[in-house]
């Protein structure tokens, strides 16, 4: 009898470790929005926004635009450089209000296919690295440039603030010390 005690406990504590770490996962990863309060449109200088930030494989990009008016294609270099969406395309984004998760560490370069916008300064290219234990200076907009150089004509800068989010690291203690409370309480 107690035996079947111990393994309904021993999955009640499982489950609460998978919903813990999912809590952190997501409580580390950022969503932005692409342009800050300028958005996805022709206004906006993507060089100087893709710039200020230092992105992490689970964070999220939101394109916002109007639909028809914009779109979102995340390609290949070649077509990065040379605007042309005839070959190269990895993914199209045409709603308006578009997230885009980035899965993996790697480059990833995206334009807007309407024609003249490209070519006008509506791309941008990102470098997402691994994530790693969060530092004291997580707030995106204290996030120093990135130094790696771009190859395209910049817009005017934007005048707008950050919208990347994170859940804030008191939260992330809190949900540790309640999994390990639990596991212990088990056990008593």
């Amino acid at each position: 009898m107690r035996e079947g005690k111990f393994f309904n406990q021993l999955g009640i504590l499982l489950i609460l470790t998978v919903f813990t770490l999912f809590l952190v996962n997501k409580a580390i990863s950022k969503e932005y929005t692409v342009g800050d309060d300028e958005e996805w449109n022709s206004q906006a200088n993507f060089l100087s926004w893709s710039e200020k930030y230092n992105f992490t494989v689970g964070d999220v990009l939101v394109f916002k635009y109007v639909k028809g008016q914009h779109n979102v294609y995340e390609v290949v270099e070649g077509t990065f450089r040379s605007c042309d969406a005839n070959s190269g395309v990895l993914a199209k984004y045409e709603s308006g209000d578009d997230r885009v998760e980035l899965t993996e560490a790697k480059k990833y370069w995206f334009l807007c296919n309407i024609e003249g916008h490209c070519l006008g300064g509506m791309r941008f290219s990102i470098d997402v690295k691994q994530a790693s234990a969060p530092s004291d200076n997580t707030d995106p907009k204290n996030v120093s440039p990135s130094s790696q150089p771009h190859e395209f004509p910049a817009a005017p800068p934007p005048t707008s603030s950050s919208r990347g989010t994170l859940l804030s690291e008191s939260w992330k203690t809190w949900i540790c010390i309640m999994a390990f409370g639990m596991f212990f309480s088990l056990y008593n």
